[in-house]
């Protein structure tokens, strides 16, 4: 048996055990090699190796428990009074390859999702009375656990009857609609949609409760596994074999027909980015950090999707071009709206960095930027550093006074393409300094000597600006080339890089039969500015902020479980500019613009009524006040709503004479015509057009 050997670190890419005999393997074989592959993996690859203590271990229980049980639906207190005993013992666990502290909690839930499944059958076989005044939370990271099974049983009651309350208006204003476009359309009293919309809520829960039965030992295992890895940071993560495969589905993109990368976490499929020129980043709406409730196609009632296997949501989502699916979406203010995407295939194109000169007080290049793309199996694919020089020549040969690169929603990619691309706004010198667990960080330069565009920059990000997209905004910032415009109070502060490590490859020979035990990815490196400050957790702070609706908000890396630490070394060997223009007369002219601009106004009394939504979570049960609640919302939405026109007095859009085509491309006129429609609504750009026309 493999209990009590132990798997010894040979080199430092490669964990070999060494053992003398041969065995038939067990399941608890497979979890002891698991378990003792992971943590000499962590030990020996990670950027910042943990002690595995009691304080260790205390962090796992409680970050456990609460994935264990994320929405506090099945356990009660007592159970968690029981499994806090062990709370000191996990870490002892972990050493012996022991567990006792799983073994009990596999126990415990399952016995309580037997319990759960009994508790919404009777309370759905009864109508609600929703002329009663209670409310019930929304946000389970506020509730607490249940003090008793009665306890518990009201929470299901309020929970079913919230969903019972959501169903009816649903179909009210289905049968509304259905109203409109015909007079032979039966229309149904409300206690008729009561009954009609327990039935429903009762089938979306007869499908949640068999996804969970669905759930066996290895899927709770990769949860408890997890919650040790997201100790050691957010992106650390163990991957059982099936988990892999999901994790290449989500990172595929163009499979999903919609072109949103999604993530499964804490039972909820969350959207980790917007695949650039996919469906999903033409209609604009869904966006990274969203998480999907629900998924329909077309008019037919959605699926819910809470606690769903990815691959299986990966099914709802994708299908044949030219298909409609509708996700019901939550957003981060905590605000629940439908998005409906026409499936597509992703234009590569769209993908690709754009430009078009902005024409008014002065000619503003503007060039998009969608992701750092490259070349990265060497077949002569295009690489995004190539294809900006290719658009700031462009721009010159057209004499414009200023470049804007927009990296709004640009979630990074690849490091020397970043380099490479500073380097063609300044001379050379360093950009980036990269670090290993061990040893000097090493930094990493332009070296070439020539200036490709020297004239007024900006740089636009917001808080889904990540990784690569920071590392260039904050080598322009610290060379004060130009000036970082955001509409966020910083970008998203992912300064870690990750990479997979193969757990079959430490195996020895003779434990074939235990394979495929999984991957395992470990963060290995951390980017620092050349200025020394890591882009980790604090990432890029704007030099002008815009204010958009979600910039109160709280998001980014901070906002994760266990985050590693901002720090900084030594700053590298660089000559910072002196710029002709003064930033924080800049900022002072902006902020005077925006106080005065009724369109921003809209925007910053929509921040903080979010911010307030975010906050305040607690809904009413009552019919009327849900009703009245739910207009209210819908009123100050139309606002936003009314934001979406073309900016009066706002710049003109001309494309380059390089890019020109035969008027016979119906295909590239319809594309261009709507993206320079969008240029034209963008309040953030053509305040970012009114801060260069300030610019020497």
């Amino acid at each position: 048996m493999l209990k009590n050997k132990k798997l010894l670190l040979l080199i430092p890419v490669a964990l070999v055990a060494i053992f003398s005999y041969a065995f038939i393997a067990t399941q608890t074989d497979k979890d002891q090699a698991i378990d003792q592959i992971l943590m000499q993996s962590l030990k020996t690859m990670h950027y910042s190796p943990k002690e595995i203590n009691d304080d260790f271990s205390q962090k796992v229980f409680k970050l456990y428990t609460q994935r264990l049980d994320y929405n506090k639906k099945f356990l009660i207190q007592s159970d968690i009074d029981d499994l806090k005993k062990m709370d000191r013992s996990i870490d002892d666990d972990i050493t012996a390859g022991k567990f006792t502290f799983f073994e009990k909690s596999f126990e415990i839930i399952n016995k309580r999702i037997d319990e759960a499944q009994e508790y919404y059958k009777k309370i759905l076989d009864k109508p609600f009375d929703f002329s009663k005044d209670e409310t019930v939370e929304l946000d389970a990271e506020k509730l607490s656990f249940s003090k008793s099974k009665d306890d518990l049983k009201d929470a299901w009651r309020k929970s079913l009857k919230y969903q019972t309350l959501a169903k009816i208006i649903e179909m009210t204003e289905s049968q509304e609609k259905a109203k409109e476009k015909s007079d032979t359309v039966k229309i149904k009293t409300k206690e008729e949609l009561e009954v009609d919309a327990r039935k429903k809520v009762l089938k979306n829960n007869d499908d949640y409760f068999k996804r969970l039965k669905e759930l066996n030992h290895n899927d709770r295992l990769s949860i408890y596994f997890n919650s040790i890895t997201g100790i050691y940071d957010p992106h650390t993560e163990y991957f059982a074999p099936k988990d892999k495969a999901n994790f290449d589905i989500s990172m595929s993109g163009q499979l999903e027909g919609i072109g949103a990368q999604l993530q499964e976490k804490d039972g909820y499929t969350k959207v980790s980015s917007i695949v650039p020129g996919s469906a999903s980043w033409k209609q604009g709406q869904l966006k990274a950090g969203d998480i999907i409730l629900k998924v329909g196609q077309g008019a037919a009632d959605p699926v819910d999707i809470v606690d769903m296997r990815l691959d299986n949501v990966v099914q709802l989502v994708r299908g044949k071009k030219g298909t409609e699916v509708r996700l019901t979406v939550k957003k981060p203010d905590g605000s629940i709206i439908v998005i409906p995407i026409i499936r597509d295939i992703v234009v590569l194109e769209d993908s690709y960095a754009q430009s078009v000169i902005l024409k008014g007080k002065k000619n503003i290049g503007y060039i998009k930027l969608p992701s750092f793309y490259a070349d990265f199996n060497g077949k002569g694919g295009r690489s995004c550093s190539k294809d900006i020089k290719k658009e700031l020549e462009k721009l010159k040969a057209e004499n414009v006074d200023g470049v804007i690169l927009d990296l709004r929603y640009n979630g990074g990619g690849s490091l020397g393409d970043v380099v490479d691309m500073a380097g063609l706004f300044i001379d050379k010198g360093p950009i980036v300094q990269v670090k290993q667990k061990e040893g000097a960080p090493q930094v990493m330069e332009d070296k070439d000597p020539s200036i490709v565009y020297d004239g007024p920059f900006t740089v636009m990000v917001n808080s889904n600006s990540a990784s690569a997209s920071e590392i260039m905004a904050a080598a322009i910032q610290d060379y004060h080339r130009g000036v970082i415009v955001g509409t966020s109070p910083s970008t998203f502060g992912k300064g870690t890089v990750q990479r997979f490590y193969d757990m079959d490859d430490y195996l020895p020979p003779q434990y074939a039969d235990i394979k495929p035990i999984g991957q395992v990815k470990i963060t290995t490196q951390k980017f620092y500015r050349i200025n020394g400050g890591a882009t980790q957790l604090k990432g890029v702070i704007p030099d002008i902020i815009l204010p958009d609706p979600y910039y109160l908000l709280d998001q980014g890396e901070k906002e994760q479980d266990y985050p590693m630490v901002w720090d900084e070394i030594n700053p590298a060997h660089y000559a910072p500019l002196k710029p002709s223009y003064s930033v924080e007369k800049l900022k002072t002219n902006s902020l005077a613009r925006i106080k005065n601009n009724e369109s921003f106004a809209v925007l910053e009394e929509a921040a903080k009524r979010l911010k307030k939504q975010k906050d305040s979570t607690v809904v009413s049960l009552n019919f009327d006040k849900y009703v009245a609640e739910q207009k209210r919302l819908k009123a100050e939405y139309k606002k936003m709503e009314n934001l979406d026109k073309e900016i009066v007095g706002g710049v003109d859009v001309v494309a380059l004479k390089a890019d020109a085509f035969p008027e016979s491309d119906t295909v590239k006129i319809a594309k261009n015509k709507d993206w320079y429609k969008a240029i034209k609504k963008d309040l953030y750009l053509n305040e970012t057009v009114q801060i260069m026309n300030e610019m020497k």
